[in-house]
């Protein structure tokens, strides 16, 4: 891996970025140049070890030789055709994917966002069409610190103020209960109540587990109240926790899933709302849709990514790896680490502040060679490529033990 020939600094570029690049991110202060696998090299030839893997977009790492193959193969041939035609890689893509999730059909849009907004037009017209919701009265329970997505309509149902201050007017048609409590969920589910929208484990909220049995009650209560039950898994899914969907850690099949992120290897935006043939058969022509949505390209590396996952081997070794980050976590916990919260190789450490912010430990750890992202003060997330080798991520381990000490 080797850095591509460089005029400009690190130090340049990010205060070239200060005045053409609009202020909506805080990123760490490292200009990734190239990168493979598990690690990224920046403008100078630094090397780290990334810790983050794009928020699960990297699941299989950086610039993994089938998903580069299959990108080169399809650039070679076809790219966009727009959904006004048809494509030889769309049918393909949609029957994999389907089979993998345990599902019927698949709407295929770009990015998160916009499979998260799919997923809520869908809910409201099988509520007007198919459980009989008088027009506009269809409503939507979600869970408080969820993290859908920053269209204007999701941080509609956000409760984090950043996301939501100086954006209003908002979206009705959202009941806020609070997560992992099965009793507020049902006291806001009525007869109005199109579906239930929730992250099986919240990303953005510190890698938040529900108590076991919790996934299955919003499972049970949806089907008893005749709504649907709509699992966010951009970021848990596809790997990341040691099983496919994290769902499946309850043996729960939702009406709908979310999918996106790892769906595009890394190389390309790839979402999907994945559901029911009655759910998702309420779309009719002209009534939603997207330019890119399914693209020749998008589909080609979807498939591919399908390959690698039907293998199971990275669903092994998420849960494999995971107890080694979960051992390595355990030894640090009084050591300047509080708690944190851990499935497959995803987790959510809680520092003590005395130690310092969650965004000064990242620093920290970049200067190690580690790359992590806070969130929420002194919490840090680890979601590293499902590529590394335990003794990388040991590494990182110590590393955090050497920057808290």
């Amino acid at each position: 891996m080797t850095a591509p020939a460089q005029t400009r600094s690190s130090a340049d570029l990010i205060r070239a970025e200060e005045p053409v690049l609009a202020h909506n991110y805080h990123p760490l202060p490292v200009v990734v140049a190239s990168a493979e696998g598990s690690w990224v090299e920046d403008v100078e030839g630094r090397r780290y070890l990334d810790m983050l893997a794009g928020y699960s977009a990297l699941n299989f790492g950086h610039r993994h030789p089938a998903l580069i193959e299959a990108a080169h193969r399809q650039l070679d041939r076809l790219t966009l055709t727009s959904r006004a035609f048809h494509n030889d890689r769309l049918a393909g893509f949609a029957e994999r994917l389907a089979a993998l999730t345990g599902q019927d059909m698949v709407l295929p849009m770009n990015t998160g966002a916009e499979a998260v907004e799919s997923g809520i037009k869908v809910a409201r017209k099988w509520a007007y069409e198919v459980k009989g919701v008088p027009a506009d009265r269809a409503t939507i329970v979600v869970a408080a610190d969820n993290f859908h997505g920053r269209t204007t309509t999701i941080v509609s149902f956000s409760t984090d103020e950043t996301a939501r201050a100086g954006f209003g007017p908002f979206t009705p048609g959202f009941r806020i209960v609070p997560y992992n409590d099965l009793a507020a969920l049902e006291a806001a589910v009525d007869e109005t109540t199109a579906a239930v929208l929730l992250e099986p484990i919240q990303g953005e909220a510190g890698v938040v587990i529900p108590d076991d049995g919790y996934l299955a009650g919003v499972r049970e209560l949806t089907s008893r109240a005749g709504c649907l039950f709509i699992a966010d898994e951009i970021q848990s899914g596809l790997g990341r926790t040691g099983r496919t969907l994290a769902v499946e850690h309850e043996s729960v099949v939702p009406d709908v899933l979310l999918l996106g992120k790892a769906l595009g290897g890394g190389i390309v935006p790839v979402s999907a709302v994945v559901g029911r043939r009655d759910v998702l058969g309420v779309l009719r022509p002209g009534e939603h849709g997207s330019t890119f949505g399914g693209n020749p390209l998008a589909a080609a590396v979807g498939t591919a990514v399908v390959d690698l996952l039907e293998t199971g081997e990275f669903q092994r070794r998420a849960a494999e790896l995971g107890v080694v980050l979960r051992g390595g976590l355990t030894a640090l916990v009084g050591k300047g680490v509080v708690g944190f919260r851990a499935r497959g190789l995803w987790a959510g450490v809680d520092i003590d502040p005395a130690f310092g912010t969650g965004r000064e430990i990242s620093e920290r750890l970049m200067a190690q060679g580690v790359l992590v992202k806070d969130t929420h003060g002194s919490t840090i997330r680890l979601a590293p490529p499902l590529t590394i080798t335990a003794d990388e991520l040991t590494g990182a381990l110590a590393a955090l033990e050497k920057v808290l000490a």
